[in-house]
């Protein structure tokens, strides 16, 4: 079985010797870059199943990296875990809105993030089960292809974004708590806050135009998807 692979976008050296260390001792096969530009450039060329990624890049910076990655269908399938010294709530909404599916602030430890790593790579290959296909309300998804369209037209998703679609759709009128959501949707071991959901909610609602309002807030609660327009 192939191993998977990680690209770790940093500049600080002695931390991508680090990771790449700890996580070769894992199992995963581990790149690195320490600029924005050779990182861009390695994630399109090698297309890996997850990118480590610090903020405060030379070149080109974290966030226009995971803007552009979330654009190009190519590459908009890869796992992204923001790794930065910002630690502000706001620049945690920014990078989760730009399409990141983790964010751990430094300094870390180094037990707990190999531990995240691990949980975002198992739901990105985790075995599919029966009723892959959900058809309700003009929006078709198809979890084996990780495809979505609206209508007939193709919709770019994040993969968190992608994961929520598709945890609300399938269970219409079924209400999910924020906490639910960021346990099906990022992993039950994400250090997060309910913001976060919002945030997500929000993108994809603006990505399903015309559709957006099959997701219905439930005050108090949190979201479900309903069932008939």
């Amino acid at each position: 079985m192939a191993k998977q692979t990680i690209l770790i976008i940093e500049d600080e050296p002695s931390l991508v010797e680090v990771l790449t260390y700890n996580l070769a001792k894992e199992g995963f096969e581990v790149f690195a870059a320490v600029n924005g530009q050779e990182g861009l450039q390695r994630a399109q060329a090698t297309l890996p199943d997850m990118v480590i990624l610090d903020l405060m890049l030379p070149i080109i910076d974290g966030l226009d990296i995971c803007r552009r990655l979330r654009s190009n269908p190519k590459t908009q399938g890869i796992r992204i875990l923001m790794l930065t010294a910002k630690s502000e709530e706001t620049d945690e909404i920014v990078g989760f809105s730009m399409g990141a599916d983790d964010y751990v602030s430094k300094p870390f430890r180094l037990k707990p993030l190999i531990h995240r790593v691990k949980a975002l790579l198992r739901r990105s290959s985790a075995p599919e089960k029966s009723g892959d296909f959900v058809t309700i309300n003009g929006i078709e998804i198809d979890r084996l292809k990780h495809s979505a369209e609206v209508d007939g037209k193709e919709l770019h998703l994040t993969p968190t974004e992608f994961q929520l679609l598709w945890t609300l759709a399938r269970l219409p009128s079924r209400a999910f708590s924020r906490n639910e959501l960021i346990d099906r949707c990022r992993g039950d071991d994400a250090n997060s806050f309910e913001r976060t959901i919002d945030v997500h909610v929000r993108s994809l609602r603006q990505k399903l135009g015309d559709r957006s309002g099959v997701i219905e807030t439930v005050r108090g609660v949190g979201y479900r998807f309903r069932s008939s327009e």
